[in-house]
């Protein structure tokens, strides 16, 4: 057998196998597998690699993009109104509030112990976007997230009641380890929805964990929830081991805005 003759039988033998590699990472569903056994194998066989270190390698690629994908699910799903990281807040601007404490927060020990967080203050403090940040923090921790507003929740707990299908939304709701229910007091609610509402905290009381915004004090909220003893109820369990973090009176945004224009002049 000669040389080019060899050589042939090699490469094609080499096709093979490379074919089977492709057919086997179907099967097991190992994309990243797939596009990269060809690549990091010849890169193994340049630096001398060990097989063990070359499986390891590959196997560690398929891992990182799996968990790529997950995070970018969990994003997905989360359905944010807007994108926002703690990173991209302008703590500077507002000193008051503790940004190291919301660090801490954000590392995602209060989702294991099920403790609410709950950011009050004025419109335009910061309230939605740090509430965001813990949540884009708890995705990229492979946590199920869901952003809602009060009223957006009590709407879709409303309609799926008309629609004689509540124990499916409730059970879908429960499915999140972290529920961000944002806006809680600009809206007030009739006396179904406050209970719907409270079916939802309730059900997730020392389970699973809430992040909360409002702009109203809690001695106010019977203003949004006109039963007192369902609202004394409601806060009963909202507020139970909470981390309250009070963003003030003075408009970050409208300072910003303000801070924006005088550069452009």
């Amino acid at each position: 057998m000669t040389k080019a003759t060899t050589l042939s039988a090699t490469r094609a033998a080499a096709g093979l196998d490379a074919a089977a590699v492709g057919e086997h990472c179907r099967v097991l569903r190992m994309p990243t597998v797939s596009a990269q056994f060809d690549r990091l194998a010849q890169e193994a066989a340049q630096t001398n690699q060990t097989h063990t270190s070359y499986l390891a390698v590959l196997l560690g690629a398929e891992v990182e993009e799996r968990e790529r994908g997950t995070i970018a699910r969990r994003l997905q799903e989360a359905k944010f109104p807007r994108l926002k990281t703690l990173d991209q807040f302008d703590f500077a601007a507002a000193p008051h509030l503790p940004a190291t404490r919301l660090r801490e927060l954000a590392d995602g020990s209060y989702l294991k112990r099920a403790e609410p967080v709950i950011f009050i203050g004025d419109s335009g403090t910061g309230k939605t976007h740090l509430a965001t940040g813990l949540g884009v923090a708890a995705c990229q921790q492979k946590q199920r997230v869901r952003f809602v507003t009060a009223a957006g929740l009590v709407n879709e707990l409303v309609e799926a009641q008309h629609h004689n299908l509540l124990g499916r939304a409730l059970a879908r709701w429960s499915r999140y380890e972290l529920i961000i229910l944002d806006e809680v007091g600009y809206v007030p609610f009739a006396q179904v929805g406050a209970e719907l509402l409270f079916q939802v905290i309730s059900e997730r009381a020392e389970r699973a964990t809430l992040v909360l915004t409002t702009n109203l004090p809690f001695s106010e909220w019977t203003q949004v929830l006109p039963n007192a003893r369902l609202c004394k109820a409601l806060l009963d369990r909202v507020t139970d081991r909470a981390h309250i973090i009070e963003t003030g009176s003075d408009s970050y945004r409208f300072k910003r805005t303000v801070a924006g224009q005088a550069k452009r002049h």
